[in-house]
């Protein structure tokens, strides 16, 4: 493959695929099971992510190869590690873009309500395709710029909001403050209210780790991902717990479910009439961020699985650009055959879109296995390098203890998620998928003794 990747493109990378339409349409949502203590968790999760990421780092440094957390499962762990750390990142890009494309024919009715819902979604996957067919740089590109429209969203969001807040500007220069903070509680949902907010903060971070699979194809990778990984966290904080502390401030958190998208109503508190169009354009430019990573990101580990004999061949051919052409177009397969399922399961299932929230909620768990593998991978890997270590760079902060203690964080998230009865289906799923997976490996693949 080719190094085309610059270290702005992978910044914005790591920031698209992270940031996407659940801040700006779903932000009520978690802000619902603790009140304003939900800063708190985006904080917590956002250190946690961060030590994640050095770990990331540090094995990137010495060897930045395409699939990265995959490949590294399989050499300190085990290769059913690899394995399945390779496959649930396919499962879960793969729901996701899925989820995006049925998501970008409701954002399109906004406009055209006579329009068929598949229709924009088909558009967009033929796009997005023909997009990461023609070249690294042509994904890496389009990712930039989808992901810019996103941050000068948050950051004007930002903006506007300090404006009311402590000038009162769009509500007759009366400020607001920030008592509302404190004023209809705090930890409203007491501890356990608290911890399941936590977990579903940490899944709204689920892709950072996309930054590991660039590098195979990142100019200057040492260089790069150490810039991208130290300046991508702290970015992804600011944004995230910059535009809730403002939606926050502004309404109080008991009366958000009756605020629709707190995005649209900040805007247009000051008189931006438009404001419903301008979030509209957002989130579909979201939509296809989440589904151009996804596409990236599964083909790559779909070509990584072939580079270990797990796949066909075909999925390593590279086409004259030095791209895996055709593990592009299996993923874009996958999601269009997902877009026309869920366009044909009202006709013969009623329930079909509640079946779909749940299909799209399963890919939780298995995307937290590569945050799982990389803090597993690094402990054995700084064994097994010990003379390159004493001249790392960029090594994790108090590895092995931090990497424990990460451990134990991500395990008491998924126990509460498991005892949620919102989230618990999302984890059985999961746990099904990995079993079934694990179920394959063994028959198929395992090495054969004598």
């Amino acid at each position: 493959m080719e190094r085309k990747l610059s270290a702005r493109q992978i910044q914005m990378i790591a920031l698209g695929g992270t940031i996407g339409v659940g801040l700006f349409m779903g932000s009520t949502a978690t802000i619902k099971w603790t009140g304003p203590s939900v800063l708190l968790a985006y904080i917590i999760a956002g250190v946690f992510l961060y030590l994640i990421m050095r770990a990331l780092g540090e094995m990137a440094y010495v060897d930045p190869d395409t699939g990265s957390f995959a490949k590294y499962a399989t050499e300190y762990m085990h290769p059913i590690w690899g394995y399945l750390t390779a496959w649930s990142n396919i499962f879960q890009y793969i729901v996701v873009g899925m989820s995006e494309m049925i998501a970008i024919g409701g954002y399109f009715e906004f406009w055209w309500p006579h329009l068929p819902a598949w229709l924009p979604g088909v558009i967009a996957i033929v796009f997005l395709c023909l997009a990461n067919l023609i070249s690294v740089k042509m994904f890496g590109e389009l990712e930039f710029w989808f992901a810019l429209i996103k941050v000068v969203t948050i950051i004007f969001m930002i903006v506007i909001g300090a404006g009311i807040i402590f000038f009162g500007i769009g509500n007759g220069f009366h400020p607001i403050g920030i008592s509302n903070l404190w004023e209809h509680g705090f930890f409203t949902g007491g501890f356990s209210g608290f911890v399941f907010a936590l977990s579903i903060v940490l899944a709204s971070y689920q892709g950072i780790e996309l930054i590991g699979v660039t590098a195979g194809e990142a100019e200057n990778p040492r260089e790069t991902l150490v810039k991208a990984i130290h300046s991508t966290v702290y970015r992804i904080l600011i944004f995230y717990v910059g535009a809730i502390f403002v939606i926050l401030c502004i309404y109080p958190w008991n009366e958000l479910g009756r605020v629709g998208s707190p995005f649209v109503e900040t805007f247009a508190k000051i008189g931006i009439t438009a404001a419903a169009s301008i979030i509209n354009v957002v989130v579909i430019t979201a939509a296809l961020s989440g589904t151009n990573s996804g596409i990236y990101s599964a083909s790559r580990m779909s070509y990584t699985l072939a580079a270990q004999h797990q796949l066909p061949k075909t999925f390593m051919r590279l086409n004259r650009q030095g791209v895996p052409a055709y593990a592009v177009i299996a993923i874009s397969v996958g999601i269009f055959l997902g877009l026309l399922l869920s366009a044909l399961a009202p006709l013969f299932f009623k329930q079909s879109a509640n079946a779909f929230v749940v299909i799209y909620s399963s890919s939780t768990l298995p995307g937290m296995i590569p945050w799982f593998v990389i803090l597993i991978s690094q402990i054995r890997f700084r064994r097994e390098h010990r003379t390159q270590m004493a001249q790392h760079p960029f090594k994790m902060p108090l590895s092995p203890l931090s990497n424990y203690i990460t451990l134990a964080f991500l395990l008491l998230t998924l126990i509460f998620m498991f005892l949620n009865p919102e989230t618990r289906i999302s984890i059985c799923t999961g746990v099904i998928f990995l079993a079934l997976m694990s179920v394959v490996y063994v028959i198929k693949f395992r090495p054969k003794k004598g």
